[in-house]
């Protein structure tokens, strides 16, 4: 797969606008192909502020930090990759910097959520239903944890609450029935067309069909990678890491991170006035931080004809104050 077919990154333009402000540390914490990585640094360079500035990427598919790689060569002085989680992203940051004696502060973070177009692709890693392959979807794929465990390990109870947690899917106990079913009559579950071919035995209309493959595809991998527990962490540690008029942009792609992310931005940005009705005249405790957005920024009619798996995309951007 060349470098420029490994993911066509969503929102570049609206991001580098309210990301890119000032010389500093950035942090990718979602490298993918380094789309977004190479537009950031382009934008420093043209900026003046690439002298003073270092770009983080952190990915844990080797794939991906393999072409970023290649993207990123022209800034390779400026530039590192790291393989982790970006749950570990205060510690990733501290390490680099001190390897690189890079004292700059924190100015910028990247999040794009989800699923890379690569990883949806490659019918290897177990992402689609529209793909045959092994019910993987790691995006490590040297975790432990595979698709495939959880469907046949998970017993009908914790399988039905995955698929209503995780992927609001209002069928699940249709769904996990029919998984059990076959279970018992044909033994483990492992190909991705297996469980498509369950959920369409139990949704007789394509069009409701397509929408419960997608819900539940996406609560396995959900939870396969710990998307929702690792995101709590890095949105409250990535702010941490801010310094001044640093800036945390976040890309998600469904309402369940969504919902996350504008919890966070909106309890971040809100000062504490203490129990209603004592009437202080001074908060307790003063934000630190404003929201940039006040809605979420969506992909405009361009980038949609160009891209349309960009379509779900919404990003959301909070500032650290002075």
């Amino acid at each position: 797969m060349s470098i420029q077919s490994y993911h066509e990154s969503a929102l570049v333009a609206e991001v580098l606008e309210r990301l890119v402000l000032m010389p500093g540390v950035y942090v990718d914490g979602t490298l993918g192909g380094g789309g977004h990585s190479l537009a950031i640094l382009e934008e420093l360079e043209r900026k003046g502020f690439l002298e003073h500035s270092f770009l983080i990427g952190i990915d844990q598919d080797d794939c991906a930090l393999q072409a970023a790689s290649g993207r990123l060569s022209d800034f390779s002085g400026s530039s590192a990759l790291v393989k982790g989680n970006f749950s570990g992203i205060a510690d990733i940051v501290r390490k680099i910097c001190g390897e690189r004696n890079f004292t700059g502060s924190v100015a910028g973070i990247l999040l794009d959520l989800g699923v890379s177009s690569s990883q949806i692709d490659t019918p290897e890693r177990g992402f689609s239903y529209m793909q045959h392959g092994p019910l993987d979807m790691r995006m490590d794929p040297k975790a432990e944890m595979s698709a495939a465990d959880l469907v046949n390990t998970m017993n009908e109870r914790d399988l039905v609450t995955l698929f209503f947690r995780y992927g609001e899917e209002p069928r699940s106990r249709s769904i996990v029935r029919g998984i059990i079913d076959y279970r018992e009559k044909h033994g483990p579950l492992l190909r991705t067309e297996e469980l498509a071919g369950i959920i369409r035995m139990r949704e007789n209309r394509p069009d409701r069909a397509i929408k419960t493959l997608s819900r539940v595809f996406q609560a396995l991998r959900i939870e396969v990678n710990r998307e929702l527990e690792v995101l709590e962490q890095v949105l409250a540690d990535g702010a941490a890491l801010l310094a001044a008029q640093g800036r945390l942009a976040v890309i998600s792609y469904h309402s369940l991170e969504d919902r996350m992310v504008k919890s966070f931005f909106t309890a971040q940005s809100s000062s504490d006035w203490g129990p209603r009705g004592v009437g202080l005249r001074e908060p307790l405790k003063k934000a630190e931080f404003t929201v940039v957005t006040r809605k979420p920024v969506a992909p405009g009619p361009q980038e949609l004809s160009l891209n349309p798996r960009s379509r779900s995309a919404k990003l959301r951007v909070l500032e650290k104050l002075a």
